[in-house]
């Protein structure tokens, strides 16, 4: 594909993204609720595609295309278990998060910690560990474009010229106005990422196979392995368990559930994220069948969407990469503001005093700077299969589980419990980076395992019954007279 053109999309896309960072900060107010949860007045619609757009990243349509490639059709399996178990915890976990973050004027699941448990480290470990897991993820985004943008130009443009251009655009919003300027984009590029993904496919399968029937008699005559699940055992539950637990351990999702104006809107929300979810996820499993016919024999799975593109018309290329390159950015920039809002909330002055709510802000925005930089250098190593980097991330963010969990679920549950339970995000960590998989389980299978344990043992032996009951029946008052029905 030309340069020129591709060129020509990124900096249109670049264009599109200031301008609607423009029309985001004419809402902004002052104060951190207002810039890093937009005050709590996204509408139903906005707060389910930002849902969407921050879950549903270039990992689908790089990552989870190049899995489909080389594993077939267990691939869906893996991401419609998460798409289920996301459901159920958003049912359970979004109208206790925004009913708390209501109440108290939070606005993470750090600060979520810190309330539950009254102790300040609770959250701090929870922000570290969401630092440490969420840069490859992040990174994973930026690979994503890097690839695709080196693939469809022939080499022509350079894969550092896609990473920098996708953290450009990403750190736009960010930066300017918060979660008003992230979640309008994120809107926008949603739909743009859905429909774009549609018409490739719809053309693909009925150009060039002739017609859904066709397609589906022409994958399973080819190679009747990718339609059988033939994944081991260890390696679906090691990719799948942290994904099942995405909606409350990866807090660029989980604060989103505190963003909605209303009950309704929060509902609406869960809705509007559940229909995108799934039309995504087969979409994206279709594009992993059809590269598979196309181009077979690809060394590096990952290559499957950018190598498919360049085999479609100019016009048809540029609309799915725009849509990819949107998906990419608007993870991306979620990601930046979230860890942003943990390190700008977390930070304290001599004497255990907050910092100011305008430094609040501007550390926030240092943060998102300086995690796009770091992010930067990690995408340039170019480390693993998109997918399985995604789901390392989620791997070690699986260890917060239990704590927060216990948040609204174990009146006994104290401090110590979390604190500990927290920490086997370290050894999870270190299992995968020197690739150690005891028994050929997963870590965070056996991480997860632990940390239950652990949580649960602790908080019988060091219990906060009196707090947690406390807080737990606030919790349950406050879901009554909103409306929401006690799970």
């Amino acid at each position: 594909m030309s340069p020129v053109l591709l060129l020509s999309a990124l900096f249109g896309w670049l264009a599109i993204s200031v301008g609607l960072g423009y029309v985001a900060s004419r809402k902004l107010r002052e104060g951190p609720v207002e810039f890093f949860l937009g005050g709590r007045r996204i509408g139903g619609f906005v707060a389910g595609m930002t849902y969407a757009a921050t879950t549903y990243s270039a990992f689908m349509l790089v990552g989870l295309v190049g899995l489909t490639y080389r594993d077939g059709v267990g691939t869906l399996g893996f991401e419609l278990i998460y798409l289920m178990f996301t459901m159920v915890f958003l049912l359970l976990f979004a109208p206790r998060f925004w009913v708390t973050a209501a109440r108290h004027g939070i606005v993470s699941p750090s600060e979520l910690l810190e309330l539950r448990y009254r102790s300040v480290w609770s959250g701090r470990a929870a922000t570290i560990i969401s630092f440490v897991m969420l840069v490859p993820y992040a990174s994973a985004q930026l690979i994503g474009s890097g690839l695709l943008l080196e693939q469809l130009s022939d080499g022509a443009l350079t894969f550092e010229l896609g990473v920098v251009m996708t953290v450009a655009v990403a750190i736009i919003g960010a930066l300017w106005a918060g979660m008003h300027s992230v979640s309008l984009t994120d809107a926008v590029q949603g739909m743009v990422m859905l429909v774009s993904a549609l018409i490739v496919l719809g053309v693909i399968v009925w150009s060039i196979f002739g017609g859904i029937g066709s397609f589906i008699s022409t994958v399973e005559g080819s190679d009747a392995r990718l339609l059988a699940f033939d994944w081991d055992v260890n390696f679906f539950i090691g990719l799948t368990l942290p994904w099942a637990f995405f909606a409350i351990t990866n807090p660029q999702v989980s604060q989103r559930t505190m963003i909605a104006r209303s009950p309704l809107s929060l509902r609406r929300m869960i809705v509007y994220f559940s229909l995108f979810g799934f039309l995504y996820t087969l979409v994206s499993v279709l594009f992993g069948f059809a590269a598979r016919e196309m181009i077979p024999g690809l060394d590096n799975p990952d290559n499957a969407m950018p190598m498919l593109l360049t085999l479609v018309p100019d016009v048809l290329g540029l609309i799915m990469f725009v849509g990819i390159f949107a998906a990419a950015t608007s993870t991306l920039g979620s990601i930046f503001l979230t860890l942003g809002s943990l390190l700008a909330r977390e930070s304290v002055l001599p004497g255990g005093r907050r910092i100011s709510e305008r430094r609040q802000r501007m550390l926030g925005r240092v943060a998102i700077a300086g995690l796009a930089a770091v992010c930067v250098w990690f995408a340039n190593l170019r480390p693993g299969l998109i997918t399985v980097l995604s789901s390392m991330a989620s791997g070690g963010l699986l260890m917060t589980a239990p704590a927060l969990i216990g948040c609204f679920y174990s009146e006994r549950g104290s401090s110590v419990a979390a604190l500990v339970s927290m920490s086997m995000a370290v050894p999870v960590g270190i299992a995968y980076a020197v690739n150690w998989f005891p028994l050929g389980i997963w870590p965070p299978v056996w991480g997860i395992a632990l940390s239950s344990v652990l949580y649960i043992l602790l908080s019988l032996k060091f219990p906060d019954g009196e707090y947690g009951r406390r807080f737990i029946g606030g919790v349950h008052a406050d879901l009554a007279s909103n409306g929401f029905r006690r799970e």
